[in-house]
């Protein structure tokens, strides 16, 4: 596979390690990659190093083994996930490490396999990192995403274009998105969170009642707890140090009311979800909780998703992106949530955020469920904003204010 230059994947590397993750001086950093990021991976660890990292340790994928493992072992070994890979994570996590996940994936990975295998799969995995997501989801570490291209995943986005073409591209693309472009990208990122923190105080400080959503093919009024908080940009840990959890992020976001869902809504973009696609889905909600869904591609997946348990079937998460967001600008679909969700007003079905409610971080399950605060196993964003949407706010005493016109902030901050 071609890489770029090594000063561009060097600053591309120092921009994950100082302002994704914000490595500390003798702090220990995992890894999650794919082999064949691996270049690019060996190029992460040799800077966290020189950045005093007390140890880097890697956990490696392969998307061709991966597959190989659904099509020949059966449904009661792929449910088995080993007690020393829980440990291991649950290790990293209590030694309060950062963690760097380095995502490259084929959106088609798992085209034709089994979805029943697939589910069945993924919560297995979920039920076993279910601790060490309590230590991501409440920002007790530092930890953040980023993305490198593959051939499988450059061509699904540039179909026209030759393998080594398509891999420039999307190289390209992936630098200018994420500022690896510009002469100081810490520094690019610096001003850009200080522009999201603006938009996420106004929303805090306004405490909306509720969020109206319309768009062609989506009604949808949703609640938001008492106390919610609207994070984005970067965010902080217990112990104060400041790391971007997503990059490339345009994103403002915060927890719907479990309860307090109705309407329907209907996604923009497709859905790329364990190595399968759904696209042009509706979800209807009551009461918080989908009661009729239909998909033109992918219906079996999506069945699978919202049957993960009962959590599934309610959102964890409503996230405001304006539609002219550089990923918007570009005009592609990524078929990569890390992207399109960026390029998208979105909602994600399962498990909230605990922190999008003041003092979430500390309350035990039904404190959250008395909160409104949702709890699942899958955390699945889709993607429902475009041009066309319109959202309102309302106010506490019933005063109604626009939120957004026509996909764009409505509001002069």
């Amino acid at each position: 596979m071609k890489f770029p230059s090594q000063e561009k994947l060097e600053k591309y590397a120092e921009l994950a390690l100082k302002t994704g993750v914000n490595l500390q001086n003798d702090q220990r950093l995992m890894i999650n990659s794919t082999v064949e990021g691996a270049p690019f991976t060996r190029i992460v660890a040799k800077k966290a190093y020189e950045m005093g990292a007390k140890d880097v340790y890697v956990v490696w994928a392969d998307d061709e083994l991966a597959r190989l493992r659904y099509e020949h072992a059966d449904v009661e070994v792929l449910k088995e996930v080993p007690e020393w890979q829980r440990k291991m994570f649950d290790y990293f996590g209590e030694e309060g490490a950062a963690v760097l996940s380095i995502r490259s994936t084929d959106p088609d990975l798992l085209k034709g396999i089994d979805a029943g295998k697939v589910a069945a799969a993924n919560k297995a995995r979920a039920e076993a990192m279910s601790n060490f997501r309590s230590y991501t989801m409440n920002d007790r570490i530092q930890w953040s995403i980023i993305s490198i291209p593959i051939p499988a995943w450059a061509q699904k986005i540039f179909p026209n274009e030759s393998e080594e073409d398509s891999i420039d591209k999307l190289w390209e693309e992936i630098f200018s998105i994420v500022r690896v472009d510009q002469d100081d990208p810490v520094a690019a990122w610096e001003e850009h969170n200080a522009t999201l923190d603006i938009v996420r105080k106004y929303l805090n400080d306004k405490q909306y009642q509720k969020l109206v959503y319309k768009a062609p093919g989506t009604d949808l009024e949703v609640e938001l707890p008492k106390g919610h908080i609207w994070k984005g940009g970067s965010s902080q840990t217990e112990k104060k140090v400041t790391f971007n959890p997503n990059m490339p992020t345009e994103e403002v976001f915060t927890a719907p009311h479990k309860y307090g869902v109705n309407g329907h809504v209907s996604s923009t973009k497709p859905l790329n979800y364990g190595g399968n696609v759904i696209d042009n889905f509706t979800l209807t909600f009551k009461d918080g909780k989908v009661v009729d869904f239909k998909a033109e591609q992918g219906e079996e997946t999506l069945q699978h998703l919202l049957d993960t348990d009962e959590g599934s079937k309610h959102l964890g998460e409503m996230a405001l992106v304006p539609h002219e967001s550089p990923i918007s600008q570009s005009g592609l679909i990524f078929y990569n949530t890390l992207y399109d969700e960026n390029a998208s007003c979105h909602l994600a079905l399962g498990k909230a955020y605990p922190n999008n409610v003041e003092g979430g971080s500390h309350m035990n399950e039904e404190e959250l469920d008395q909160n409104g605060v949702n709890d699942s196993l899958s955390h699945v964003d889709f993607m429902m904003g475009s041009g066309e949407l319109d959202i309102d706010g309302y106010l506490e005493d019933g005063t109604k204010e626009p939120v957004m016109r026509n996909g764009s902030w409505a509001i002069d901050f």
